[in-house]
């Protein structure tokens, strides 16, 4: 299952992108280029710039498509592409919507998983992403590394760049913990099925495909034995750590009672904070912890939609920025979010730090490109080869066509227009390494209206094996 960046042996296929409207070439000093070519070798950019003379085995016109690096999403939970919309857990607080989706959520089968990857995967492809992160820590009894097997798969069926993290939960409901006893596992068994993963799945080699990390879910629902023996499991395999944290007031009033510290505070007593950690949400940091995540550039997944979307609050994204943490962008789980819309993300990360001490000049509409970019690259530590349009970075593209009613009078700034005027757009086409993957607005490589009818027989089914437990279709 590792990924590879080899081409047929003596081939490598050329594609130009000619003459387009505008280039988000997201680097450094974040230059947008006009009426400018991309010239793609093989799975890597080759040139970048403007009148390149270049033949290639396809010429593609870009007068009409603006052109920006794949979006990468640095935190979701396929899964939960089933459980979209539950009228029970519409209108609730985050540790009420988990104690009842668990009904639900315990009946997953790898069947059902790969059905829900492929969903929320493909959703985030037609919306200009092209590498997900992916937390899955729910594995119901008689399931192990299957369910993950079944989200590779997934990717790979779409041809999208995948980074899996292998989650736990070793904290059920019998030892103080929110998840019932038949979905979390010993610690024993997630080490061993942590060890496994990474050495089936991971691949260090430039241009991978797959690449993982381990991710226990959170603080309420492991232990801090399995923390810290997963930190040093991952150190010893040079793979990254991940896991959520101060994501609503409840979760710091559980870890101030139950462990005696902050969230932060644990953590690092735990050794999770450094370069080679990134946390979900990070919505309730103060002042000296965002110090501490600034100096030891410890990164956060921002998931506004989300946090939004359960009350939970908004981070100092701002904040964290400024003081050099690592911020990258994230539609989150689907149950909470409802949409695996990255262009969507993009926008509410635009528009919602203006409400507060920094104002409506808080977040250009180039800042949040950058963090749906260039900092989720950084957040996942592959900022050598993604989050940028530059010779010699991985060819992994989203080019939208801005010849739409939703465009029309704003052409004056292309780039922005992305964000300001539409959150709904498919991308045209998009490329991931060097492969053409959506083209005109539909999937390539699956048959969308297949996806969407499985998917929506396997949700109805789950949630008629949770009726008896909970009515999940009846709202609280």
């Amino acid at each position: 299952m590792r990924g590879t960046d080899l081409q047929p042996e003596g081939f490598v296929m050329s594609v130009l992108i000619r003459n387009c409207m505008a280039v988000a070439t997201m680097d450094a000093a974040r230059t947008v280029l006009k009426n400018a070519d991309i010239l793609i070798e093989g799975n890597r950019v080759a040139k970048v710039g403007v009148g390149l003379a270049d033949e290639a085995d396809e010429v593609i016109d870009g007068r009409r498509l603006v052109v920006i690096p794949g979006m990468i999403n640095t935190h979701h939970h396929l899964y939960q592409t089933l459980f979209r919309n539950v009228p029970r857990v519409q209108n609730v607080k985050l540790f009420d919507w988990l104690i009842n989706l668990y009904q639900g959520w315990r009946h997953i089968t790898p069947e059902a998983v790969h059905s829900a990857a492929t969903t929320g995967l493909g959703e985030l492809l037609l919306t200009g992403c092209t590498c997900a992160a992916d937390h899955h820590y729910l594995f119901p009894k008689g399931y192990g590394n299957e369910i993950l097997d079944a989200e590779v798969r997934a990717a790979a069926g779409l041809g999208m760049r995948f980074y899996p993290t292998r989650g736990s939960m070793s904290r059920g409901v019998s030892k103080g913990g929110l998840p019932p006893d038949d979905v979390v596992q010993t610690e024993d068994e997630i080490l061993r099925a942590s060890e496994d993963f990474i050495r089936k799945c991971h691949d260090p080699k430039p241009g991978a495909m797959l690449r993982v990390a381990l991710a226990p879910c959170s603080p309420f629902s492991v232990t801090s034995e399995l923390l810290s023996q997963s930190a040093a499991l991952a150190r010893r395999h040079k793979v990254r750590l991940h896991t959520h944290l101060a994501e609503t007031q409840d979760e710091d009033d559980f870890c101030v009672q139950t462990l005696g510290k902050r969230p932060l505070a644990y953590m690092e007593s735990v050794d999770w904070v450094g370069d080679d950690v990134w946390y979900a949400h990070g919505i309730w940091f103060n002042d000296e912890e965002i110090a501490l995540l600034g100096r030891t550039h410890t990164g956060v997944a921002h998931c506004p939609t989300s946090n939004l979307r359960l009350g939970s609050g908004i981070a100092r994204v701002v904040d964290l920025r400024a003081a050099g943490a690592r911020v990258g962008l994230a539609v989150d789980g689907s149950a909470s979010n409802d949409a695996s819309d990255m262009l969507a993300e993009a926008r509410l990360a635009l528009f919602v730090h203006r409400i507060g001490p920094h104002g409506v000049g808080a977040v250009s509409a180039l800042d949040a490109l950058e963090i749906a970019t260039r900092g989720s690259a950084q957040v996942l530590g592959w900022d050598d080869e993604l989050g940028a349009i530059a010779p010699g970075y991985l060819a992994d593209l989203a080019c939208f066509d801005m010849l739409d009613i939703a465009y029309a009078g704003a052409l004056s700034d292309p780039v922005a227009a992305l964000l300001f005027c539409n959150s709904r757009t498919r991308a045209h086409t998009v490329f991931v390494n060097g492969k053409k993957v959506v083209s005109e607005g539909r999937l390539v490589n699956v048959d969308e209206v297949k996806v969407v009818e499985t998917q929506n027989r396997l949700a109805a089914e789950i949630l008629e094996k949770a009726r008896p437990d909970i009515d999940l279709l009846q709202p609280m």
